[in-house]
């Protein structure tokens, strides 16, 4: 593969690393502003803060109720993750392994949630919700959230149940392993990283996922980025540095299970295993 190193390429190049570099100090320079201000006293018109606190973190942590947020947070991600797994895998396994019409059509179906803008789908989800009597509770928030949740499993987890070569199944059941002894002895095994991969990104994207959790939440089932938006827009007077505080506990958190997720997953495994099952 011959590299062009004409002056236009290299100009070319220069532009991108400007562009780059520019994006990611904006970036840095906005977060350190936010967490800059959650620990000042004052900051008016100076570079720096005139002093540091800290008191602003409990004051965020009193006025908006954080510990029933983050209760709230933590009990809605725990069962998305755990209901996308169950209904994702499953339907990721009957789509991998069993060839039937409309097989297309319904790997469509599994990709709109994830094409379109939640908010074009998530205003008609919610009025069945709040027809059902279900917006507003804790089970409403994990219902919307599973609507993009299970095609996201499904989709990361078929390129995984493609490479493991049927004739193992088939050895397996030639030996008398039931379905049960099949899924818990032979496959689960070899997919431990698929499913793992799956669900961490599926809880950071659940702890992320504003839009359909706004539509459906109700004052106790709020997570914490639906309450971010709310201290930052309600109507009231609240100190900045309480809400940056908030916001920092936020970042903090995704910025966790972020992290944990990359530990597990690496994100261009996914798109060489797909590449990999094509070419073959």
């Amino acid at each position: 593969m011959i590299r062009d190193t004409g002056p236009g390429s290299r100009l070319w190049r220069m532009a991108v690393w400007a562009v780059t570099l520019l994006f990611c100090l904006n970036l840095m320079a906005m977060i350190a502003a936010v967490v800059l201000n959650s620990f000042a006293t004052r900051w008016l018109g100076t570079w720096l803060p005139l002093g540091f606190t800290t008191r602003w973190y409990a004051s965020a942590w009193d006025e908006f109720q954080l510990g029933e947020v983050l209760v709230v947070t933590l009990q809605v991600v725990f069962l998305v993750v755990l209901l996308s797994g169950l209904l994702g895998v499953a339907a990721a396994y009957a789509l991998a392994r069993r060839d039937f019409p409309g097989k297309r059509l319904v790997m469509l179906v599994f990709l709109l949630p994830l094409l379109v803008p939640p908010i074009t789908y998530g205003i008609p989800l919610a009025t069945v919700l709040y027809q059902a009597g279900l917006a507003g509770t804790l089970w409403g928030v994990v219902l919307a959230n599973l609507v993009p949740s299970i095609p996201f499993v499904v989709l990361v987890m078929i390129p995984f149940i493609e490479q493991i070569d049927p004739r193992i199944e088939a050895a397996a059941r030639v030996f008398g392993a039931g379905t049960r002894q099949l899924f818990l002895r032979v496959l689960l095994p070899l997919l431990v990283p698929g499913i793992l991969a799956a669900l961490l990104l599926v809880l950071v994207r659940t702890i992320a996922m504003f839009e359909l959790t706004f539509l459906v939440a109700g004052p106790t089932s709020q997570t914490l980025v639906v309450a971010l938006y709310y201290a930052v827009f309600a109507a009231g007077v609240r100190a900045g540095q309480s809400i940056d505080a908030m916001a920092v506990i936020y970042m903090a958190v995704t910025l966790v299970w972020l992290v944990i997720a990359l530990r597990f997953v690496n994100p261009t495994q996914i798109v060489a295993r797909a590449k990999q099952q094509g070419a073959s």
